[in-house]
């Protein structure tokens, strides 16, 4: 059977873009796992002072231990993975794998807003403009030429927190569990 130019784009579409969803990821996090524990420590006195009204328990969960963020990067690269192979199972089709792309980009904008914001280095912001963002780019582009609809980025902009905050906060609980007696 032959099938019709739009056809062959839309089976145009290579394996880079979905796995190099966790490949871009994998070049991201290595800065955050790093950088975010010490980083929160030297942050958090700097912007309580600078934000005096933010009460105190909001700062506290700012600051996270190295086994808290171990633990946290870890739970995303489950999340990450399943997105990726969900991707290339459906070839990229699939809702879960485009709206993580797009959060996935857009978290990447988000680093530099608060990078910008802090007015100096916040974690992830030296691979956000050199993979993440340009990665999700490309890959959108990708989709995009080959019929496939982007995720909705107020969904990915929308879960981003909550899945960075739930992967957090189940890693504080993780790494407080397995430093307990």
């Amino acid at each position: 059977m032959d099938r019709t130019p739009d056809e062959e784009a839309r089976d145009a579409i290579p394996a880079a873009v979905y796995w190099g969803l966790f490949a871009a990821w994998a070049a991201n996090d290595p800065e955050e796992l790093l950088t975010m524990a010490p980083w929160s420590k030297r942050a958090v006195p700097r912007l309580a002072a600078r934000f005096p009204r933010v009460p105190r328990r909001v700062w506290s969960r700012v600051e996270v231990t190295q086994p808290q963020v171990n633990v946290a990067i870890g739970l995303m690269a489950l999340l990450i993975a399943a997105a990726a192979a969900d991707g290339a199972r459906t070839r990229g089709r699939s809702a879960f794998f485009r709206t993580v792309l797009t959060g996935f980009g857009l978290h990447g904008l988000v680093h530099m807003g608060q990078s910008a914001a802090y007015r100096g280095y916040t974690p992830g912001v030296a691979t956000s403009p050199t993979v993440v963002v340009p990665y999700s780019v490309w890959a959108l582009a990708r989709l995009r030429r080959a019929g496939v609809p982007a995720g909705s980025p107020a969904l990915g902009l929308a879960l981003l927190p909550v899945a960075a905050g739930a992967a957090q906060a189940l890693g504080g609980r993780i790494a407080r569990r397995r430093s307990a007696p």
